[in-house]
């Protein structure tokens, strides 16, 4: 049994928090993100590659938030901020798999947009598979070999869910936390470096196109995605590629809750107010429902 100080320490900010998790940010993250589950579902021209995975991510995002976030809720309502063995073990496996599918997913849209660019693609499923697949093997590996080492002493984790270097600090035994890190470490930046080799042709194939206008539609066609790669990089590269030297549980806290949290919500927007077909494609889904009613 483990104990999570979430945010313990400020209790005269809980109900604060609370309304902030719920109203501002776990609703609208799920609703935003469903929206676009919906639309790209329901207009046949948005039946495409790039909104295939989309929809993947915006699933993705989802069920990555929904890890962590709804048992911060339970705590912050709740005196008992405890929770089990296999609990712990369970939300670190599915953060991870869904954070290191959302790795490998950003680069398989990379790699879409440089197709999209440069050659047709014809296996985006195989693509998006992989992502998945690749998440869980990644997820499971790390959790079994965190959770069969033995725990002793203290049983309190500093941080707001069942996260890796929190964990590793209550194993009594002398493992290399260090070499934990850099394996998921190694994850991010493996296709963190695929997604830049990808733009990298991009941006080879963008300056070979005679007019100025169409370089600028070309690439138009990629900067939400770059804008969710920096968030979603950023973040993760600040929590486990930063020198230990500078590693701090409250800061780590703030980090993860905005990778976790903040990112999702922004997902939806990013890929919407920027991309006509999406706006096109909600503005006639307004009509059907105003028509429907009407």
């Amino acid at each position: 049994m483990f104990v999570i100080l979430s945010f313990s320490h400020q209790p005269d900010m809980k109900v604060i928090f609370f309304i902030l998790f719920l109203c501002h940010f776990y609703i609208i993250m799920v609703l935003g993100n469903l929206i676009i589950l919906l639309v790209i579902n329901m207009d046949p021209v948005l039946h495409t590659p790039m909104y295939f995975f989309l929809k993947n991510l915006s699933f993705l995002e989802i069920c990555y938030t929904s890890v962590t976030l709804p048992r911060v809720l339970v705590s912050l309502l709740s005196s008992d901020t405890s929770i089990s063995f296999a609990g712990c073990a369970a939300q670190m496996y599915f953060f991870l798999f869904f954070g290191v599918t959302e790795c490998c997913l950003l680069a398989a849209i990379a790699y879409d947009r440089y197709q999209a660019i440069c050659n047709p693609l014809d296996y985006m499923v195989k693509l998006a598979a992989s992502s998945w697949i690749c998440g869980n093997l990644v997820a499971l590996g790390h959790t079994t070999f965190i959770f069969s080492l033995p725990f002793c002493g203290s049983n309190v984790i500093n941080h707001f869910f069942c996260e890796i270097q929190p964990v590793l600090m209550l194993v009594c035994v002398d493992t290399n936390r260090v070499n934990i890190i850099l394996a998921a470490a190694f994850v991010i930046m493996i296709h963190f470096i695929l997604i830049l080799v990808s733009y990298g042709l991009i941006i080879s194939s963008i300056l070979k196109i005679g007019s100025a206008k169409g370089r600028y539609k070309a690439f138009s066609t990629c900067f939400s995605h770059l804008t969710v790669v920096t968030l979603f990089y950023g973040t993760a590269v600040f929590i486990y590629i930063r020198p230990k030297s500078s590693y701090s549980l409250d800061v780590d806290k703030v980090l993860s809750l905005f990778d976790s949290v903040v990112t999702p919500i922004l997902n939806p927007f990013i890929y919407s107010l920027r991309n006509r077909a999406v706006k096109g494609a909600l503005f006639k889904m307004r009509m059907k429902l105003f028509h429907h009613n009407f």
